[in-house]
C-alpha cells in the first residue's frame, strides 16, 4: 500500500529547503538528498489535505523518465542508495519510493516549456495576444489544437506562493546567455519530442512539460528535480482527444475544476478536499504510472 508523509523528518540531516511539494537535505560530497512529500498544491497554494502515494508515484515516473532519457541528456540522479544516506533511525520504507540522492547543482533561474499542443497559460496567451512567449502564431487557432512543431517557451521561477510569468526566449538570453539559453532549449525540445513518441506508444498525449536545470561547480548543465510527471505536465487520454476542447487529464487539473467550483479566493489557506476527491486524484496519478512506465506504487 503507499505510504502517506505529508512533511520530511530526518534528524541529523540538514533542511535546505521545505518546497510545495518536496524536501530537499544537504549530504556530503555535495549530494543531495530530495524527498517527495504527498503535499498537493493548487494555484500556488499547499492544500491542507495530502494525496497518499503521491510523491512515491512523481518520485517513479521521474526515475523512468530519467533513465531513459540519459543518453540524450545528462541528468542529476546518482547510484547512491537512498538507505545509505538515511539516519539509522528513520524507517527506510517511508522513503525508499519517494527519495533519491542527487547531485548538488545551481538551479538556473529560468523554467524550461516544452508545448504540443494549445493548452493551458499558452491558450489563454494565444487568445490574448495572437503569440505563446513571444511566438506568434497562425490565425484561427483552437484550444488543444497540435502545433506544427513543439514550440518552447520558457518562463520564470517564482518565489514559493507567487506565480511563474512566461518570458519570450531573447528575454532568457539576455538573463543566461546565448550559450545556455540555446543548450536549454534544444534539450527541452530533444527530451519532449522522445517522451511524447514513448507516451504516444502508450495511448497518451504529452500536450506541454516543464523542466528544470541546474549547472556544476564547472558549468555543466544536467536537467533535475523532476521530469515528466503528473505535477509538471499536461497527460491527455488519446481516444479521448478532440480539438476544441481540453480532454480529461492525469494533472492536477482535476483538482483545479474541483476548486473552480467554490468560492475560494485562491489564496493561503486553501479549502479541505473532500475524500471522494482525494482518493480519484490518487487514481488518476497511479495511472499515470501505469500507463507510462508499467508500473505500480507498492
Amino acid at each position: 500500500m503507499p505510504t502517506l508523509l505529508v512533511q520530511s523528518d530526518l534528524p541529523g540531516l540538514k533542511l535546505l529547503y521545505r518546497g510545495k511539494v518536496r524536501d530537499v537535505y544537504a549530504l556530503p560530497d555535495e549530494h543531495l538528498l530530495i524527498v517527495a512529500s504527498d503535499r498537493l498544491s493548487a494555484f500556488d497554494v499547499v492544500l491542507p489535505d495530502a494525496i497518499p502515494g503521491k510523491g512515491e508515484t512523481l518520485t517513479q515516473i521521474s526515475n523512468f523518465w530519467f533513465t531513459h532519457t540519459a543518453h540524450l541528456f545528462p541528468n542529476h540522479l546518482t547510484s547512491i542508495p537512498v538507505e545509505q544516506v538515511l539516519p539509522s533511525t528513520v524507517d527506510v520504507s517511508q522513503y525508499a519510493q519517494r527519495a533519491v540522492v542527487t547531485r548538488r547543482l545551481q538551479p538556473v533561474p529560468v523554467e524550461a516549456i516544452a508545448r504540443g499542443y494549445l493548452a493551458g497559460s499558452g491558450w489563454k496567451d494565444y487568445q490574448a495576444t495572437g503569440r505563446i512567449g513571444g511566438i506568434r502564431l497562425a490565425a484561427g487557432l483552437h484550444q488543444a489544437e497540435s502545433l506544427h512543431e513543439p514550440l518552447f517557451t520558457p518562463s520564470t521561477k517564482a518565489a514559493l506562493g507567487q506565480h511563474d510569468e512566461n518570458i519570450s526566449f531573447d528575454r532568457m538570453v539576455e538573463m543566461l546567455g546565448s550559450e545556455l539559453a540555446e543548450q536549454i532549449r534544444t534539450a527541452t525540445l530533444t527530451i519532449y519530442r522522445h517522451a511524447a513518441a514513448h507516451a504516444a506508444q502508450r495511448g497518451l498525449l504529452i500536450a506541454d512539460t516543464k523542466l528544470e536545470f541546474g549547472t556544476d561547480p564547472d558549468g555543466h548543465l544536467y536537467v533535475m528535480d523532476e521530469m515528466l510527471t503528473p505535477d509538471s505536465s499536461r497527460f491527455w487520454p488519446a481516444d479521448q482527444y478532440r480539438v476544441g476542447s481540453s480532454p480529461p487529464s492525469f494533472d492536477k487539473q482535476f483538482v483545479r475544476n474541483y476548486l473552480e467550483t467554490l468560492d475560494w479566493d485562491k489564496q493561503a489557506p486553501g479549502p479541505r478536499l473532500p475524500a471522494a476527491i482525494i482518493t480519484a486524484t490518487q487514481a488518476k496519478y497511479a495511472e499515470a504510472l501505469q500507463r507510462l512506465t508499467g508500473l505500480t506504487v507498492t
